[in-house]
């Protein structure tokens, strides 16, 4: 064997020899030790890496965790209460339960509202064509309706409607991660408490300007009728569009009764029981009053029909018996 090739063989030994003997000596004198329960925190969490605690993954939220004085601050949205009472026992500390939160699409431009002027026959993505011009409709604030939200779910908590051409929310599936709020570049969907009950109000539309109705049959039209009408201060206008503050609202849904274009959105709540109209509840009173008056009869038989017929007529007018208790 040629020496040239014996003296490289050597040479580079040596020197990966050498090498190792560096790195090895670097890693003992600058190791960082990390605190072990920072591993039993990761192991306790989701492993989903989304981003929703506002941390670049579940490794940087338990470091987080590990390393804070109080857990006020800190929340994995997708393992919820139960995985934050979890860390707070692996860490000694204690956490105060949070209410639920859920992604609400605040935009009810469907195809049936909001007619198209236009066709759009680019890159099947919101931010590409919200940065090209500002969508097929007259209303440059609503939903694009190319997915680019429903993309982002990494829970499939969201499809496309094919008939409205409007997102939706799987309240079952949803984590409130915000990756779908990050992704929107419209800004129509918004995280909200998902309520007792799981029912919420709020207002389906995020046009501020004037006269909304032009462009959308549904648009707000900045008319403040809901805010005259709550008596709990939850609605507020920022520029010509209503905002009811998920705080203050207790669920009344006198806003939603009073909202002509049918802005406000009431989301699982029983149907309202329809009232008689006044006209014919005016005249069965009169109905009742006049048989109450002959009721006075000594003729027993007779009064208890009576106050059967009357009772008859009470329930079929839906008029309450207050005045007799």
């Amino acid at each position: 064997m040629s020496p040239i090739i014996i003296y490289t063989v050597i040479a580079l030994t040596s020197l990966g020899i050498v090498a190792a003997a560096i790195l090895f000596f670097v890693a003992k004198k600058f190791y960082v030790k990390e605190n072990p329960k920072i591993d039993e925190v990761e192991e306790a969490l989701p492993a989903t890496n989304c981003g929703g605690c506002g941390q670049p993954g579940c490794r940087a939220f338990a470091e987080a965790c590990v390393n804070a004085e109080d857990l006020s601050d800190l929340f994995c949205p997708v393992g919820g209460n139960e995985t934050m009472q979890n860390v707070a026992k692996i860490l000694g500390l204690e956490v105060e339960e949070r209410e639920p939160y859920i992604a609400v699409v605040r935009c009810n431009g469907s195809f049936e509202h909001r007619p198209r002027t236009s066709n759009y026959e680019g890159a099947p993505n919101c931010t590409i064509a919200a940065n090209l011009y500002g969508g097929e409709t007259g209303c440059t604030y609503g939903c694009l309706g190319l997915g680019e939200c429903v993309d982002a779910c990494d829970f499939d908590a969201m499809y496309m409607d094919e008939t409205t051409g409007l997102p939706v929310v799987i309240p079952d599936k949803c984590t409130a991660c915000n990756a779908c709020v990050t992704a929107c570049p419209k800004n129509i969907i918004e995280l909200r408490p998902k309520g007792k009950r799981d029912r919420r109000i709020f207002v389906s539309c995020i046009n501020e300007d004037r006269g909304g109705k032009r462009d959308c049959e549904v648009g707000c039209t900045g008319c403040t009728a809901c805010e005259k009408e709550c008596k709990f201060g939850a609605i507020s206008f920022i520029r010509h569009l209503a905002y009811i503050d998920p705080e203050k609202c207790r669920l009344c849904r006198k806003c939603v009764d009073v909202c002509k274009p049918g802005s406000i959105h009431e989301i699982n709540f029983p149907p309202k029981k329809k009232k008689p109209p006044k006209e014919k509840v005016a005249a069965k009173e009169k109905q009742i009053e006049k048989l109450e008056a002959e009721v006075e009869n000594p003729n027993v038989d007779k009064l208890v029909v009576e106050k059967k017929n009357i009772d008859v007529l009470k329930k079929s007018s839906g008029i309450s018996d207050d005045k007799d208790e």
